[in-house]
């Protein structure tokens, strides 16, 4: 299948073995942190709003700017993301 994605985004896994439903947590955060508007709508198309908001909360990693647009354009609570529960712990443990 050939995925209207730039193969940059996934240098470091096999593009033509991509599969959209085992592999979407990957494509999920790829093209939020460093796709472009088309990758992101080419997502929105792909993968219904339930899809793609239970998948952004199970990522491990989000920078700021990322993490706060999700919070917003999808509505989801930063306390339900594990990316920010994950900063929240380790600030804590240093603090």
């Amino acid at each position: 299948m050939m995925l209207p994605l730039r193969k940059e985004l996934f240098w470091d896994i096999d593009f033509d073995k991509i599969d959209l439903t085992k592999h979407r947590r990957i494509i999920i955060e790829r093209v939020l942190t460093l796709g472009t508007l088309d990758e992101f709508r080419y997502l929105l198309k792909t993968y219904d709003k339930q899809t793609l908001v239970n998948e952004i909360k199970q990522i491990g990693y989000l920078d700021p700017k990322t993490l706060n647009f999700v919070v917003n354009f999808f509505s989801i609570e930063k306390t339900q993301l594990r990316c920010y529960i994950r900063k929240q712990s380790i600030e804590q443990h240093w603090n």
